[in-house]
């Protein structure tokens, strides 16, 4: 598997990739978490505009689209019923999404160690009902921190995964 930035001849593909993770959310009782056809077109070419959208390619197939940016999350910046680990710099984790044809070959583990080999000072949120993702986090060596709220209000549960010796960009 690679990663490649997105552009915007894969709009459409990854579209489909966010429609395929909203069908499972809902699946699996998540049924609050990316309503609305979140993320829209304008939140994808912002990400792909800002550089910040990453694609997990094999065979020139896409397996999963993830938003990846090193810097501060404004939503991170308070924490409720618990802390960061740490006030190091920090990499970002948004809008991970893995294909319908990719579920089960351990792609999201595979975008969250390239991000890691990039930052050693992750930070990553998720809905409270989205317990397939809160158990790839826990598997792959991300902590629950405690609770951030978005800027329309909504919770998330807060994750950080570190090597404890600080960050890198």
């Amino acid at each position: 598997m690679d990663v490649i930035r997105a552009g915007t001849v894969h709009v459409p593909m990854i579209e489909d990739i966010y429609e395929d993770a909203r069908r499972f959310m809902r699946s699996t009782g998540n049924m609050k978490q990316w309503v609305g056809g979140y993320p829209s077109r304008e939140v994808i070419c912002e990400d792909i505009e800002r550089e910040r959208l990453f694609l997990c390619v094999e065979g020139g197939e896409i397996l999963a689209v993830f938003c990846y940016f090193y810097g501060d999350d404004p939503t991170y910046a308070k924490i409720y019923n618990g802390s960061w680990k740490n006030d190091e710099r920090y990499g970002v984790i948004h809008r991970i999404a893995v294909s319908d044809k990719a579920r089960g070959l351990r792609v999201a583990p595979f975008c969250f160690e390239w991000c890691f080999a990039r930052c050693k000072n992750l930070k990553i949120d998720t809905h409270r009902d989205n317990i397939p993702m809160q158990r790839s986090l826990a598997n792959n060596m991300f902590e629950y921190c405690g609770i951030i709220y978005l800027e329309n209000g909504d919770e998330r549960l807060a994750y950080q995964r570190t090597t404890g010796a600080g960050s890198n960009g």
